[in-house]
């Protein structure tokens, strides 16, 4: 099966269980820039120099993963896809992004004023990935305006994962 499925070719996309929508809704905003944030996510963990930091984001590029997919049902799927054994997101990995967030500010990390990106590669990384972020929140913000199927745990892990790539981005640059 050849990955050029054709079936995009005038502006649709399916979601999970086949639902099709056009490639512009909010939906498909939604989980795209959480894709997206998981490939730069994939550049800062390849620049990364410590192994804790790399274990740390590839826990992270996989909790995105389920994600995307708690992203990609449509509403009236979402019941099916809670009751399917797909991952999806927990507190517990709400848990593990709060734990990083005080392992690292028990580090004593300096930082005054507005954070300027690129002291050094993987910073800079970590920068891009935290700006990715932030407009991955907005656009899941914005679906839950109209979708009842987007937990508010979804908002919390996010708002959380900036603060951690903050955090890292600054440690890098100490």
């Amino acid at each position: 099966m050849s990955i050029a499925t054709r079936t995009g070719d005038e502006g649709q996309t399916g979601l999970m269980y086949g639902k099709r929508i056009p490639k512009d809704d909010i939906r498909v905003e939604a989980y795209g820039t959480v894709d997206e944030l998981n490939s730069a996510l994939g550049l800062a963990r390849a620049t990364a120099h410590h192994e804790w930091v790399k274990r740390e984001i590839q826990a992270t590029q996989k909790e995105l993963v389920a994600l995307m997919g708690e992203l990609a049902v449509s509403d009236a799927d979402f019941q099916k896809y809670q009751d399917s054994k797909y991952p999806k997101l927990t507190e517990e990995m709400l848990v593990r992004l709060d734990k990083n967030v005080s392992d690292i500010e028990a580090q004593n990390i300096r930082f005054e004023g507005w954070a300027t990106p690129g002291a050094t590669q993987h910073a800079a990384a970590l920068d891009l990935a935290r700006s990715v972020c932030r407009r991955a929140e907005r656009r899941v913000f914005t679906l839950s305006c109209s979708s009842s199927c987007i937990r508010p745990l979804m908002l919390k892990y996010l708002n959380r994962l900036s603060d951690v790539l903050w955090l890292l981005a600054r440690k890098e640059e100490s």
